[in-house]
């Protein structure tokens, strides 16, 4: 079969056993996955912070969606699901994911990227190696993961493809890293048939008002400051989260057990670019009422602690491979992304507690 009709596939009766799936990039995953599909997806997630059960609201109602409120690290619950559900695939959306905040309590990120992670790795493990052979052949164990692993870009250096060495410079990435290697490992170790992803910086509908651009977006419309690190100059590859769940789907379906696949938008820009590009989209749509532009609203603020200057990740393989490429482009993808925060104060004001607003006033001064 070719390998873009592979990616394409729909599973028939297929349980996904996902983990974090309440949060951002998790919850966009579902919801694809669940629209016009047999597939059952068994959600778990802890409800920390950025995890959020508004999130599926519109899928929780499904009789192949199926939340339950748990710890990856717990093993002892996990191998329980594990057989009580009997998935063909666990995918790891589990994380704490935002660097600030890595820099300010690096052990949370330690006890779920890595110990979590390895928990859930062991008992997935276990599970599948007392499968009957056929069912073991066709199982996978997908982690999601980072371009940050691999550290950072000069100006004119080349794309980090996935044969670059990881260099992570913040306890986020090194955090991201360690699951990597543990996850490697488990290959080469036991055979287990494990999949990586690395993505480069994703945007879009339901991502947590903390990171720059839902920030950027709820702040402008609410006449605040619009804190920007240093000079603005640091470079990010701008990924749709709708692609990057295409992509996973693809790699989870096609991808060869071992590899890694790095997952990006071809769309790097400047963090005051993007600003910029989202303070244009907000005037065409909200003009402020006072006739000024929101980019007055852009404050320089003080970089934070080893800010990486530059990430961006070769597609190369996954296209090759897979036959996968992103869909939107960055002009498109935030227009979508800046009407649907527009579209749903609702959501952004349940998510945006008392604990939130205080984080980010620490933050940002």
């Amino acid at each position: 079969m070719e390998i873009d009709l592979i990616c394409n596939k729909k599973f028939k009766y297929m349980t996904i056993f996902v983990t974090g799936g309440s949060g951002f990039i998790g919850s966009n995953f579902i919801r694809m996955v669940l629209q016009g599909s047999d597939e059952r997806v068994v959600n778990i997630d802890k409800l920390t912070y950025a995890g959020n059960s508004d999130n599926l609201s519109d899928v929780a109602h499904l009789s192949n969606y199926t939340f339950i409120h748990a710890d990856i690290g717990d093993s002892e619950l996990l191998d329980k699901l594990l057989l009580k559900h009997r998935p063909q695939s666990v995918i790891n959306f589990a994380a704490e994911s935002h660097v600030d905040r890595s820099i300010v309590s690096p052990e949370e990120f330690i006890s779920t990227n890595v110990v979590g992670l390895f928990r859930l790795l062991h008992a997935s493990k276990d599970y599948w190696s007392k499968l009957p052979s056929s069912e073991q052949d066709v199982f996978r164990f997908l982690q999601v993961s980072t371009d940050e692993v691999y550290g950072s870009l000069g100006p004119n250096d080349p794309e980090f493809s996935e044969m670059n060495r990881f260099e992570p410079n913040s306890p986020y990435s090194a955090s991201k890293a360690s699951a990597d290697h543990l996850v490697r490992a488990y290959h080469h170790t036991y055979g287990f048939p494990t999949l990586t992803t690395n993505c480069s910086n994703n945007y879009g509908p339901f991502q947590f008002p903390e990171k720059l651009i839902p920030l950027m977006i709820l702040n402008a419309i609410e006449g605040k400051r619009l804190p920007i690190y240093g000079d603005g100059q640091q470079v990010r590859d701008w990924l749709y989260v709708v692609d990057h769940c295409d992509a996973i789907q693809c790699v989870l379906k096609g991808g060869v057990p071992g590899e890694t696949y790095n997952i990006g938008g071809q769309s790097e820009m400047t963090n005051l670019d993007v600003v910029s590009k989202v303070c244009q989209v907000l005037g065409e749509l909200v003009p402020r009422n006072d006739g000024g532009s929101y980019e007055d609203l852009i404050e320089y603020v003080t970089d934070r602690p080893g800010h990486d200057r530059r990430y961006a990740v070769d597609i190369s393989k996954i296209t090759r491979e897979l036959r996968w490429v992103p869909k939107q482009s960055f002009n498109s993808g935030i227009k979508e992304t800046v009407q649907w925060y527009l579209s749903n104060p609702g959501w952004t004001d349940r998510v945006r507690s008392g604990a939130y607003r205080d984080w980010v006033a620490r933050q940002y001064g």
